[in-house]
């Protein structure tokens, strides 16, 4: 079965090449009985991996179950994995069996199998590498022969370090991995995405689907999607019920999307700043506390000199860098005594000991503004549509800089 009629069958929204590329491994490694570890963020679809490499087994007749190890509490997670004996602990009133066992000769989907109490993961590695375990509270010997498929978004090796994983198991478990990329890796599923959802909720609530304007689509694609599919899917519901308009615009989305999450285009409204410093503000800021520390850090030897006796009026040749302290000290530049004040259009001198370096750079945005939008439609031979993807915005948004600017 080829890669399209994998996500045709199994319902996957996307032509991202890490998105293809992780299908395809788990179509390579299906026919195998070998261990997959799937790695991803919360909500990037990890979940259908599993049925990917079972279906496409030679299991695929036998069980499948699905276990979230995070949802279970550490107290019941060995029974509900291996079983129990009747009165192995206090409310076992019968024999019970546990997932391994039930799954003999299917696939076993561990989810969430970085948060296993380490006693757990002790078992659940003895049962990988021999198919063996026992029931809590029996010391008979059961065998099982089930696939495991596991899968995470926790950072395993930093789990590891942390002494909250283990890292035989890690390797045991890893042997073939496969990683889901988030939605920020594959801006351009993303629409596609919304689009799948819009229709899916206009037939569950009877109304005609959303639409998106362009202004909308780079919106989208800008933001960085922490909570992934299942973040964007909530959200497209709740705007399907919500918004009378069928056209969501940029402003529509808004509403609905926190600032703090999403990735600015190189061009953006001033109107929707927040900050009383732009970034290259704040980083002028920092250079100049940290002149001002090495100005303190000057003064702060040349004391150290005279009380030791040692006197500006050293001899230059043979003292250079004593004698270029106690001048610096004595003194200053006078660009040092204005400090900074966050004035975006002035000229900042850096000075670190002997080096000077002159950032002549105007921090004007609307003069950065008409300067990125003229190259950009000089590069382009005055195409205005390409000239707004060059610059990541949308066309009508373009239009509107070029005539609030009267760019010519």
């Amino acid at each position: 079965m080829d890669i399209q009629a994998i996500k045709q069958r199994f319902g996957i929204i996307g032509h991202s090449n890490l998105l293809d590329r992780a299908i395809d491994i788990a179509r390579q490694v299906a026919p195998t009985d070998i261990t997959v570890l799937i790695t991803g963020e919360s909500g990037v679809g990890k979940e259908v991996f599993p049925q990917i490499i079972h279906n496409l087994s030679a299991r695929k007749h036998g069980p499948y179950i699905a276990v979230n190890c995070g949802a279970i509490p550490e107290g019941t997670i060995d029974s509900e994995l291996f079983g129990h004996e009747k009165g192995s602990f206090t409310g076992a009133h019968e024999a019970r069996k546990g997932y391994f066992e039930v799954v003999n000769g299917g696939t076993i989907f561990l989810d969430e199998v970085a948060e296993l109490p380490l006693s757990t993961q002790v078992r659940l590695l003895r049962v990988l590498e021999t198919g063996e375990f026992f029931k809590v509270g029996s010391s008979k010997v059961i065998k099982t022969d089930a696939r495991v498929v596991a899968a995470t978004n926790v950072d395993i090796p930093d789990a590891i370090q942390k002494g909250k994983f283990r890292q035989d198991l890690f390797y045991r478990l890893n042997t073939v991995p496969i990683y889901m990329p988030p939605l920020r890796e594959r801006k351009d599923d993303i629409v596609l995405l919304f689009r799948k959802f819009a229709i899916d909720f206009a037939e569950k609530y009877r109304m005609p689907a959303l639409e998106l304007d362009e202004s909308g689509k780079q919106m989208l694609m800008n933001y960085r999607w922490q909570g992934n599919i299942r973040q964007l899917k909530n959200i497209t519901e709740q705007i399907s019920i919500i918004e009378q308009s069928r056209m969501i615009t940029a402003t529509i989305l808004q509403r609905y999307l926190p600032n703090e999450n999403r990735d600015l285009p190189v061009l953006y409204n001033k109107e929707h700043v927040t900050s009383d410093f732009s970034e290259r503000e704040l980083l002028y800021k920092v250079l100049f506390d940290m002149k001002r520390d090495i100005n303190e850090m000057k003064k702060l030897v040349v004391d150290i000199l005279e009380q030791g006796g040692i006197s500006h009026d050293l001899n230059r040749e043979h003292h250079p860098i004593i004698s270029q302290l106690f001048n610096d000290v004595e003194n200053p530049d006078p660009e040092e005594q204005t400090g900074y004040h966050g004035t975006p259009s002035e000229h900042i001198v850096l000075d670190s000991f002997y080096t000077h370096e002159v950032l002549d750079e105007s921090l004007s945005l609307e003069k950065r503004e008409i300067e990125l939008i003229k190259r950009a439609i000089e590069k382009h031979g005055g195409k205005r549509k390409n000239a707004a993807n060059e610059l990541g915005i949308s066309e009508r948004t373009l239009y509107r800089k070029i005539k609030e600017y009267d760019i010519h």
